[in-house]
């Protein structure tokens, strides 16, 4: 089925249904503490967001802004679940030369993400440039709610990588965090004919083993961490400790906290929110800017609380070339991998870790940015991107006939 443009459209009667909700909203108290983060979003911020979202905050404005983009939907077919419904934005460049590259998003992010990329990749004479596309994940934005069980990681690869195919891709290249490292990796795995070259901006790794990587295990062991490595290091066992909690709740009981999403436009508010604060490096976040973020996941297409099973398909079902998403932390050979360090990531490991992911050809290390790169960071990521598929450029002419730049390959 051939791609179709698709416009946004959220129906009158379900904004009036949001304020409804928003009005009967009963807040909790919360403790007597200068500092209300330590416990969670505080009333305060959720108070006044709660209040705009109902009085002022315009969906229909964002709607339209969105809808400035180029939008489309095709029908996937993919292995014993059917055809997907996906959304995704498409801008293609009248440079035949341009490399395909799927932007892949994660939680509590969308295909929003891509947006401030797209002026910045359209290549010029000394830049290549692009064809990008951007899908909604399936049970995200607005694409297709996923009813049958066991839709996990290979499935949500199988959806990006087939998309890429029916839109004429047969070689392409991946840029991704958060969910989008782990789909984009697997696709790497899963496709190495097609799926070339990857950045991304989460890199989860592990130490260096003499059995499995022995020149990086010396280096590791005789190599003292840097104070940027040691900060990193920091920031990862923070997470683990103390950011960590929504996770085990997703990837073990996300019906359980689906009743309180389906229920409750501020708990969703309130669940993404702490995510935009606690993640981001000072990102000065607007109002409009976070009800946005939050819309997408209230007016989804899938509804607003089947974002969640993500965590728990992919953490209970196994496939034989994916035992657990811990597999796409270790070595793939046939995937060229640009990384970018950001220190208020998730996940900030050592650069002896991150290389025992596969052949690393590129790496940038910035001193601000967090988890949100593309949105906090978007020319860091676009010069990444710039710098790995220029001429001379490590990735230079990687997919067969695109170069990124006019004129002969």
């Amino acid at each position: 089925m051939a791609a179709t443009p698709y416009t946004i459209s959220v129906p009158d009667d379900a904004l009036e249904k949001l304020k409804a909700r928003l009005e009967l909203t009963v807040f909790p108290d919360e403790l007597d503490a200068e500092d209300q983060w330590p416990y969670g979003s505080p009333l305060a911020d959720v108070k006044r967001l709660a209040e705009y979202w109902k009085n002022g905050f315009s969906w229909k404005n964002q709607e339209e802004e969105m809808n400035q983009l180029p939008n489309f939907r095709k029908k996937l077919s993919i292995d014993n679940f059917g055809e997907v419904d996906i959304h995704f934005v498409h801008q293609t460049s009248p440079n035949q030369n341009a490399i395909p590259l799927l932007f892949c998003h994660g939680w509590p992010g969308s295909f929003i993400e891509v947006t401030k990329l797209l002026p910045l990749l359209k290549g010029s004479d000394t830049n290549p440039a692009f064809h990008i596309v951007a899908p909604s994940l399936p049970n995200f934005g607005f694409s297709q709610r996923i009813t049958q069980k066991s839709f996990a990681l290979s499935q949500y690869a199988e959806v990006c990588h087939k998309l890429m195919l029916d839109l004429g891709y047969p070689q392409y290249v991946t840029q991704g965090g958060d969910w989008g490292f782990y789909i984009t990796r697997a696709m790497g795995l899963l496709y190495p004919k097609n799926c070339l070259a990857s950045h991304i901006n989460l890199i989860r790794a592990k130490p260096p083993t003499l059995s499995k990587h022995p020149a990086f295990a010396i280096q590791h062991s005789l190599t003292p961490y840097s104070a940027t490595e040691k900060a990193g290091i920091a920031r990862s066992d923070w997470f683990t400790q103390q950011g960590s909690g929504y996770r085990l709740l997703q990837s073990t009981k996300p019906q359980t906290l689906a009743y309180a999403f389906a229920d409750s436009p501020v708990a969703l508010l309130a669940w993404i929110y702490e995510k935009l604060h606690d993640w981001t490096d000072g990102y000065p976040w607007t109002d409009d800017e976070i009800l946005t973020w939050v819309s997408i996941y209230w007016f989804s297409t899938a509804g607003p609380v089947a974002h969640a099973r993500i965590y728990y398909e992919v953490t209970h079902n196994p496939a034989s070339k994916l035992p657990s998403r811990e597999r796409v932390t270790e070595w793939i050979p046939s995937v060229k991998l640009g990384m970018a360090f950001f220190p208020r990531e998730l996940s900030v490991v050592p650069r002896t870790w991150a290389r025992t992911l596969g052949p690393v050809v590129y790496e940038s290390e910035n001193k601000s940015g967090g988890h949100f790169a593309a949105w906090e960071n978007p020319g860091v990521i676009t010069a990444d991107l710039q710098n790995m598929f220029k001429k001379k450029g490590p990735c230079y002419g990687i997919v067969k006939g695109k170069t990124g730049y006019d004129g002969a390959s």
